[in-house]
């Protein structure tokens, strides 16, 4: 089937052609038809299918006929990230470019005054994070009773992160009569529960297994000790033949250490997590999308949606707690049927991990070694320590002998008490003996001067007292009433002649 066959407008098509796409992919074949037909669409396909061209290409031809007023948009489209956010708003630029469409991107990092000027204007479609798009909403810049279509994308991505108490809450928000697409990559039971609820009679559109990875991407798995896996990364990003990877970290911290780490090693990269501003997240991802960056150290915030072609290597510097992430992150790589490489390095530790997210792909990673040494066994138990005081893997460096356990002291000689230890017993035999002297009362002259200290001060310094001095303080006469807080002005008679 071509897009001419599925009814898209000549517009549209033109548009598709020269982006240089023929032949629409299983989700947009089977997405893009039921959308044209009003229908609620639930779909369920893996990461880097054509999701966002399923529903963006119907989207511009339902939405070309027509007009959206001001602060009032026509559609929504929720996304759990800026990143995927923006990409959603690029190609609606690029398969809209022959239609009148306007559209509004409202994002965190971003200024309140352009995006509100955006609305007033008037968006036939509005694209936003769910912080934001509550922000703008709250404050009475957005009026959502004229919202025709509702896009939640990224739904498990929206789980994961916490939005969908967010999601929902803005869904109470719309018009009831209206068309609404959720598309996902896995089918957990909370999403399946928003999907009942908020989705009238949806037409089930899989493609895929869910969370299954893209058969064009050739896994990989090495294991050494935690403190070695930065010279392991090094290795491999030598050993492979790498145009442009990611890497990615499961904390923001080990983002930034590797990094620098990868930097001082000479290697072109760059790094891109949730703390960093959004100018210099955009800035940095242009960059990788030109080849001036090679390498891009990421946390799981670059995971989701991110199109960006022909990167030949993903490298999993962690293994992810969260096994449908590793389906995400490797997804970046092998996209539109090219080939990909997935690489991850694992610790002895991250067996029960590892075995998580065998089990949801149902098939083992291939573990090889990493130079002449054989591999490390993984373990089951629970995550260690990152490596402290622990030696290097066989991999990297030769054994070393181990330390001869000191001789353990026998019994007798562990039951007799030390000199010093009984000259503290009888110390403290001779103390609790004595008697507590009685405490001498302090003099009246040897009481602290209070008053003159408060002289000196001045009358704002009682603010700063506790409660207790400020109660034995000589007030006088103006006092009305006085305490820990009470303000300075109150402490005098207003009425006073």
């Amino acid at each position: 089937m071509t897009f001419e066959e599925i009814g898209l407008d000549p517009n549209t098509l033109k548009a598709i052609a020269e982006m240089g796409y023929t032949t629409p992919t299983p989700i947009q074949e089977q997405a893009i038809g039921l959308v044209l037909m009003g229908r609620d669409v639930m779909g369920i396909a893996q990461t880097g299918t054509g999701k966002t061209a399923s529903y963006t290409l119907p989207m511009i031809d339902i939405l070309s006929s027509g007009r959206a007023r001001a602060r009032m948009p026509r559609s929504l489209i929720l996304a759990p990230t800026r990143e995927l956010a923006a990409q959603v708003a690029e190609n609606f630029e690029q398969y809209g470019k022959y239609h009148k469409l306007s559209m509004a991107l409202l994002i965190g990092g971003e200024s309140f005054g352009d995006q509100e000027r955006a609305l007033d204007r008037g968006v036939d479609v509005l694209i936003a994070t769910p912080g934001r798009m509550i922000d703008l909403f709250e404050r009475g810049r957005i009026l959502l009773s004229d919202v025709k279509i509702l896009v939640i994308d990224e739904a498990d991505r929206m789980l994961d992160m916490g939005f969908i108490p967010d999601v929902e809450r803005i869904l109470g928000w719309l018009p009831p009569l209206r068309q609404t697409l959720l598309f996902s990559a896995t089918m957990a039971p909370e999403i399946k529960r928003l999907a009942d609820r908020f989705l009238s009679n949806p037409k089930v559109v899989s493609v895929a297994p869910p969370a299954s990875p893209a058969e064009s991407v050739t896994q990989r798995m090495v294991i050494v000790e935690p403190r070695d896996k930065r010279e392991a990364l090094r290795a491999l990003l030598r050993e492979e033949e790498v145009a442009n990877a990611f890497i990615f970290c499961n904390r923001k911290r080990d983002v930034a250490v590797l990094f620098r780490s990868l930097e001082r090693h000479g290697f072109s990269v760059g790094q891109l997590h949730g703390d960093m501003p959004q100018s210099m997240r955009t800035e940095t991802l242009d960059q990788f999308r030109r080849g001036d960056v090679k390498l891009l150290v990421c946390s799981d915030v670059a995971a989701r949606g991110l199109d960006i072609a022909d990167v030949s290597h993903v490298f999993n510097f962690d293994v992810p707690s969260h096994a449908e992430d590793y389906v995400h992150r490797i997804g970046r790589t092998g996209r539109a049927g090219r080939e990909g490489r997935a690489l991850t390095i694992a610790a002895p530790e991250d067996g029960k991990y590892v075995s998580a997210i065998q089990k949801l792909i149902g098939k083992d990673i291939p573990v090889t070694p990493l130079g002449d040494a054989e591999p490390l066994p993984l373990e089951e138990g629970e995550r260690r320590g990152r490596g402290r005081g622990r030696g290097k893997s066989e991999a990297l460096r030769g054994d070393k002998p181990k330390a001869a356990k000191k001789p353990e002291r026998s019994a007798e000689v562990k039951s007799a008490p030390a000199p010093e230890t009984a000259e503290k017993a009888e110390t403290a035999e001779k103390k609790q003996d004595r008697k507590p002297e009685p405490k001498a009362e302090a003099k009246p002259e040897e009481k602290r001067q209070r008053p003159e200290r408060d002289a000196k001060r001045g009358r704002r310094g009682r603010g700063n007292l506790p409660a207790d001095e400020v109660a034995e303080m000589d007030h006088g006469d103006d006092v009305v009433a006085f305490g820990g807080h009470t303000p300075s002005f109150l402490l005098r008679d207003p009425f006073a002649k």
